[in-house]
């Protein structure tokens, strides 16, 4: 079966802020199955990052409990204090933000973004808003890695902020290479077929 065979280079790597985890393609867990999540932080107290490719039915407006011409959509960024509202963005100049990736910051000022919003002067494509996050005690997301469970890529602001988050998984995999494009068609659950 070596069509299922995912090249060794794609589990193993050195992980860092700006680090792209993509699920394998039989990953069924309900949280992560076909996601995508951007690294935000790796280090001696654990990870962080945000699945970027899980809408949720809220929007910002929803959640201001405010009607402004101008809305943003809001995702699921993991399970981890869905309470807790984040930001990935391309604007650290109005913004602020801790450069994660080439185009890509996270954080920065709720507030300049609530004024942007309420002046309507604010794109989805440039802000993606995140209630809660993915997160990994030290050494859990190693073993994972271990597992099989995450391809590893490096984060990318064309497929966080311009891709249809349908495709976002999709082009994620094809991201690492023409050695993954077999990929992408598998269908989650094989023994189904």
């Amino acid at each position: 079966m070596d069509y299922l065979k995912i090249p060794k280079q794609a589990t193993e790597g050195k992980l860092s802020a700006g680090t792209m985890l993509i699920a394998e393609p039989f990953l069924t867990e309900e949280h992560f199955s076909r996601t995508v999540i951007c690294l935000c932080e790796h280090g001696d107290d654990g990870t962080v990052g945000f699945i970027i490719n899980k809408a949720t039915h809220f929007s910002l407006n929803d959640l201001l409990e405010t009607d402004t011409t101008k809305d943003l959509h809001v995702y699921t960024g993991g399970p981890v204090q869905t309470d807790t509202l984040h930001m990935l963005h391309r604007q650290p100049d109005v913004l602020g933000g801790n450069k994660i990736a080439e185009d890509v910051y996270w954080g920065g000022s709720f507030e300049v973004l609530q004024l942007l919003v309420e002046k309507g002067d604010v794109d989805d494509n440039d802000i993606h808003l995140f209630l809660g996050y993915a997160g990994w005690s030290v050494g859990q997301l190693d073993e994972e890695l271990k597992q099989g469970s995450w391809l590893i890529g490096a984060c990318n602001s064309r497929i966080i902020f311009d891709t249809q988050d349908d495709d976002k998984w999709k082009d994620a995999i094809l991201s690492l290479g023409d050695g993954y494009r077999h990929i992408v068609n598998m269908p989650l659950r094989p023994q189904n077929n």
